[in-house]
């Protein structure tokens, strides 16, 4: 890569995103320079990716895979866990950090790299349902910037590029519905893991297709750009897009409404966010309008897919609510996919951890974490129970 180039760290490399992220470096060929990377359980990935991009510094969730890494990455630093994270988002001279990971562990980087003045490009969403009020003002103060990496903030965004915010009365989030549109709970309690991980149109961690599967990923997103474009929790509607075509839309105050359409490739929003406000040419073939043949969009499903209301719900509260739905979100669908609990009980758990939960204030970052805690501590305590 140009040894001149904007100094990148990619925290989350080996997952979906970081592979898409690295076929857009690729793409472009210069003006990048990897310098901090990532990576989780898949050590064989992260070692090949440092091979090839030669950062100075790596990161690795688990301290039992230090030495392994280190011997076979002897050019780099290596280092571990949460601390390891704050280091790479930190890292001087870096000017973008690409957010990649899942769920909550992105929280702390993201607020270390926006206090430092850094650009980073979100597609860690929880953070910002965590605590958006506390990742903005860090933004302020610290004269940080963030770009909504994902294919739904990111639609909105290029939308709204040049219009007058005051004009907007709302935004539109397309849902694809996931692999069980159309089933109803009692269909959806025997749902296994592979099932649920079969997404219709994106290719996606497991994570987060299951939050696609249960519609709470979209609830996600409604939190996330109520923050991002400074709208109220009402203002963001949900439509279901089965072919995930049109990627969102505004409407404005006189009733126009742009949309955002495209491939379904993570491509294009990736490269949009390290190229803006430029465009670059991308190694896919255009959209087919006449094969395509037609749009559809429907209502979705809250009766039996609750997780949205629950976002929206939590939204409304705000305070610690959205970070508490969060943490019993991450440990129900841990638990699901560890065969512990069913696809139909991430919603009942969920359902539960909000009606019980009293709200604080989200004042600071200790009020989340801390929210976080009871909240994952509460849902293990209900998985237990049900496993009796």
């Amino acid at each position: 890569m140009d040894s001149e180039g904007k100094k990148v760290v990619v925290l989350g490399c080996t997952g979906s995103i970081g592979d898409t992220c690295f076929k857009v470096l690729e793409n472009l060929g210069t003006g990048f320079t990897v310098v901090g990377l990532s990576g989780g359980a898949k050590i064989p990935k992260l070692i090949d990716r440092a091979h090839r991009w030669r950062p100075d510094k790596i990161c690795v969730a688990d301290a039992e895979a230090v030495a392994q890494v280190r011997s076979a990455v002897p050019g780099s630093e290596v280092v571990c866990g949460a601390a390891g994270l704050l280091e790479l988002a930190t890292m001087p001279g870096v000017e973008l950090v690409l957010n990649g990971l899942v769920g909550a562990v992105g929280l702390q980087p993201t607020l270390a790299a926006l206090a430092e003045g850094k650009t980073v490009a979100m597609a860690n969403k929880e953070p910002l349902v965590m605590a958006g009020g506390l990742i903005l003002d860090m933004a302020r103060t610290g004269g940080g910037t963030i770009l909504p990496l994902d294919s739904e903030p990111n639609a909105i965004w290029q939308c709204l590029k040049g219009e007058d915010p005051k004009e907007l009365r709302r935004i539109i989030l397309t849902a694809s519905g996931g692999p069980f549109c159309g089933r109803t709970r009692g269909e959806l309690r025997d749902i296994s893991p592979a099932e649920a991980l079969d997404h219709p149109t994106w290719k996606m961690g497991p994570k987060i297709t299951v939050d696609c599967a249960t519609l709470m990923n979209k609830g996600f997103e409604v939190i996330e750009a109520a923050w991002l474009f400074g709208v109220a929790i009402d203002q963001v509607d949900v439509v279901v897009h089965r072919q995930s075509v049109v990627h969102s839309l505004v409407e404005f105050c006189d009733g126009a409404i742009l949309a955002h359409m495209g491939k379904t490739d993570m491509f294009l929003p990736i490269q949009y966010a390290l190229t803006h406000p430029g465009r670059h040419t991308v190694p896919i073939e255009p959209l087919d309008l006449a094969a395509l043949g037609q749009l559809t969009f429907a209502a979705p499903d809250r009766e039996n897919f609750p997780c949205l209301d629950l976002c929206y719900d939590a939204g409304r509260r705000g305070g610690t609510a959205p970070a508490a739905l969060n943490a019993a979100n991450e440990e129900a669908v841990g638990a699901f996919l560890g065969g512990r609990i069913g696809f139909g009980d991430i919603a009942d758990l969920n359902g539960a951890i909000m009606a019980d939960w009293s709200e604080g204030d989200a004042a600071d970052v200790g009020d989340v974490l801390a929210a976080d805690r009871v909240a994952r501590q509460h849902a293990e305590e209900w998985i237990a129970r049900l496993e009796r």
